[in-house]
């Protein structure tokens, strides 16, 4: 098996890190890149297993020297995903799975083109009006903010590998871990498959033609 990367991706509330966490519990053979990141770690939070705590210094050179697949501004902080830290999941032989907003995506994909996308799409346009809106103490322009975001989520759908409707949580999870079993035996990702497929044609022709000399 040669292991690869997975994004997750949704519009807010989508359920993406919950579906994500769900199919780690459940496969040992899929890992976690841990993000950095330049905000204060919170109460129980440790470096390096839930965050890799950089200063806004640390940061933006690791930026400079391209040590990041996917990186952005949030809220005044950065958050990004360390090439190095892909790489030792995937050098364990282990998939890495991530749950990133679609301009990350576009970036890690870019980074490791072998990477398989996948969109949670919500069940109804009432459903998702319903998760973006549902803060009641959010102000007039914190929703506009967030209806914005969604919009531009769901108009990235058509870069997406695979589409999954999250309309049931334990479905979606199966869904989401029968992709990554398909996508584990594409023909890319099996190992010496062309040589083995060439061994296979040439005993049959061999024993084909020693049929037909009879």
């Amino acid at each position: 098996m040669i292991p690869f990367p997975i994004i997750l991706s949704a519009p807010s509330g989508g359920g993406k890190t919950t579906v994500m966490r769900r199919v780690l519990a459940q496969r040992a053979d899929i890992g976690y890149s841990v993000s950095a990141t330049t905000r204060a770690p919170r109460e129980g939070e440790v470096d390096g297993r839930d965050y890799h705590f950089l200063t806004p210094a640390e940061f933006r050179r690791k930026v400079g020297r391209k040590q990041f697949a996917e990186w952005a501004e949030v809220h005044g902080r950065l958050y990004g995903t360390l090439r190095s830290e892909v790489r030792a999941t995937l050098k364990s032989g282990r998939h890495v799975m991530m749950d990133i907003d679609v301009q990350g995506a576009r970036q890690f994909h870019a980074a490791f083109p072998e990477s398989v996308l996948i969109f949670l799409l919500p069940p109804s346009g009432e459903v998702l009006l319903n998760r973006l809106v549902a803060r009641a103490t959010e102000s007039r322009e914190a929703h506009l903010v967030r209806l914005r975001a969604a919009l531009e989520e769901l108009e990235d759908v058509p870069r997406y590998h695979y589409v999954v409707v999250n309309d049931d949580l334990d479905a979606t999870v199966r869904r989401v871990s029968a992709i990554v079993d398909a996508e584990e035996v594409r023909h890319e990702r099996v190992p010496r498959v062309q040589s083995t497929t060439r061994a296979l044609v040439s005993q049959l022709k061999s024993e084909i033609r020693r049929y037909a000399n009879r």
